[in-house]
């Protein structure tokens, strides 16, 4: 049998954390595991789905609650501990009778107060991406009121704690049920799960909390991104309508393309016509790179379609330094002159074409079916 894997364990958190913890762990493993941050790692892929699968139970009160259940009952799974009786109908399901049961046991609602997060795309050029580069974004976003430090209240002081939940922000709410007196934790309807009570509104933003501004934010833009990747920018997300913290601020790349270069993470491709003198002979060329032109000898012989690999002259990161690949296309020229043919006509007479490994092959060939040196005539 499969062993059941702690999702506790994979998010780094304790039995007990509240929801609030276990959407920061969530949070900071999804944009440290991201695929587009680990490309081609199967490991990390793996590790990315783990994550989710564990949010997905453990951000979810009904889930978690039967989780844990299944957890210290091993071999009961789901409902064979009530006898395989069908809980449903009127009843609410089995996870909401476990839920309800849970909460009975002093179990608790943790609200996440927190902003929305706010993503935004932004387009690069080619070679900002490669080098990296500083811009600007400027969004529209509800931002903390600084008059009264995102409380809603006047000064950021009018208000008291609420006497119903004694500033808790929650309740018990006890139900009478066919299995008995179950109690379970909501948030307070008298503050609504703030845990004060405003009395008097803040002027600048009528008691909510937050005032809708244009926010410019300078982003610097490391070496090496690429289209997917992103930049994220805590707190300058949407304010918090009830006095937490704000949401994040996530800027998404999309990279154009390049009308020389190609990439692959942090390789650089580059297709480049040598012309064909240089590619029978030998020679020095010159190949751009991203910060000037470099200079690299071919070897004589050098076929159409060969490539060349320039070690670390591709895109440089803080994550190391990718290469510079380039691939050969043997250059012909269409038009000569009398003059030039003539050259061309008698070097070749000079030239044993046999030297060559398509001439060679096609040599042997004809040798082999009109007889000894028959190529030569």
């Amino acid at each position: 049998m499969a062993e059941k894997k702690n999702y506790y364990e994979i998010l780094g958190v304790r039995k007990d954390a509240s929801e609030e913890e276990i959407k920061a762990a969530y949070k900071k493993l999804v944009k440290q595991y991201h695929p587009d941050l680990h490309p081609n790692d199967a490991a990390a892929a793996e590790k990315f789905k783990e994550i989710n699968e564990a949010n997905e139970v453990l951000s979810d009160r009904q889930k978690r609650a039967a989780y844990d259940y299944e957890q210290e009952h091993p071999g009961m799974g789901g409902m064979g501990g009530m006898g395989g009786a069908g809980f449903s109908g009127g009843f609410g399901g089995f996870e909401d009778f476990v839920g309800s049961i849970f909460q009975g046991f002093g179990g608790s609602v943790q609200r996440d107060t927190s902003g929305d997060d706010v993503k935004l795309y932004m387009d690069l050029s080619f070679m900002d991406a490669a080098k990296g580069c500083r811009r600007e974004v400027t969004y529209l976003r509800n931002e903390p009121c600084p008059a009264c430090r995102g409380t809603g209240a006047k000064n950021g002081t009018a208000y008291k704690t609420c006497q119903k939940c004694g500033g808790r922000g929650q309740v018990r709410f006890a139900t009478e049920t066919l299995f008995g007196r179950t109690v379970r934790v909501g948030a307070c309807p008298d503050c609504g799960g703030t845990g004060k009570i405003i009395t008097e509104k803040c002027p600048d933003c009528k008691g909510r909390g937050y005032i809708r501004r244009e926010t410019k934010v300078t982003l610097d833009i490391p070496a090496g991104a690429d289209t997917n990747s992103y930049i994220c920018k805590r707190g300058y997300g949407q304010a918090s309508t009830e006095g937490g913290q704000p949401g994040d601020l996530i800027v998404v790349f999309r990279v154009q393309p390049h009308k020389l270069f190609k990439r692959s993470n942090l390789d650089l491709f580059v297709d480049l016509p040598v012309p064909f003198l240089t590619a029978m002979l030998g020679g020095k060329i010159l190949v751009p790179g991203l910060d000037d032109t470099i200079e690299y000898e071919i070897p004589e012989g050098t076929q159409s379609g060969m490539t060349f690999t320039i070690r670390g002259k591709g895109i440089k990161s803080r994550n190391g330094a990718g290469n510079l690949i380039l691939r050969v296309f043997v250059e012909i020229p269409s038009k000569l002159s009398k003059e030039q043919k003539k050259a061309l006509s008698d070097a070749a007479g000079a030239i044993d074409l046999r030297q060559f490994d398509q001439a060679k092959k096609y040599a042997d060939a004809v040798n082999a079916l009109y007889g000894k040196d028959a190529y030569r005539k």
